[in-house]
């Protein structure tokens, strides 16, 4: 909701059900990656843009999204760390979040 708030971003989303998690035993089958899988491969996706929290799982998270789309070609990048740390996906500022998104960056 924060990112269709700042009217920034007109495109299809994908929400996870949650961050990977080894120590906590959460793994890519416990977070609907089956089925991220299958709209890389049956949809025409230019960019996936990642919007996980700057923390190790968000990170961790983010790489393994990445490290899928570049299976098929699939362009990553993920917002600016402009949003405060610890914040998590609920921004009160819709103007950071769209500062974020404009100012993302690409995966090597």
């Amino acid at each position: 909701m924060a990112i269709e708030a700042s009217g920034s971003y007109q495109g299809k989303y994908f929400v996870l059900l949650g961050k990977l998690s080894p120590i906590d035993g959460i793994g890519p089958d416990d977070l609907g990656f089956d089925l991220l899988q299958q709209r890389l491969e049956s949809e025409p996706i230019e960019e996936i843009i990642l919007a996980t929290n700057p923390t190790v799982e968000g990170d961790i998270t983010a790489q393994y999204i990445a490290d899928l789309a570049a299976l098929y070609n699939i362009k990553t990048s993920r917002i600016a760390h402009g949003v405060p740390l610890g914040g998590g996906r609920i921004f009160k500022n819709n103007g950071t979040l769209a500062r974020a998104l404009n100012a993302r960056q690409l995966f090597s």
